[in-house]
């Protein structure tokens, strides 16, 4: 079985495959997911925020991250929790979306 920082570089690099409908960048550089936990028992639980409360995507994006993570297989248990404390900003985005969106 890998370990959890295997599977932690699994669900990140699964994450980036993941984009923002009305953004052109993956949900990863976009600093969407706040933290990755994994436990002794195999649960991931992972913090998301959206771009706005009011975002177009709220129920079908943080479904669509919970679907992708369940697909790794050592993984017993996929938790989701949206939140909106801190708010998202621009100053969440990852240098290489920054690169991507002009803002460099």
């Amino acid at each position: 079985m890998k370990d959890i920082e295997s599977i932690k570089y699994d669900i990140i690099e699964g994450l980036k495959t993941i984009y923002d409908p009305e953004i052109p960048v993956n949900i990863w550089d976009l600093g969407l997911i706040y933290q990755i936990d994994i436990t002794p028992d195999y649960q991931a639980n992972i913090l998301m925020t959206l771009t706005s409360p009011n975002c177009p995507v709220a129920e079908s994006l943080p479904a669509s991250v919970k679907s992708m993570v369940e697909q790794i297989p050592e993984l017993k248990k996929v938790n989701i929790q949206l939140t909106f404390s801190p708010p998202w900003s621009m100053d969440k985005l990852s240098e290489e979306a920054k690169l991507e969106l002009g803002f460099l």
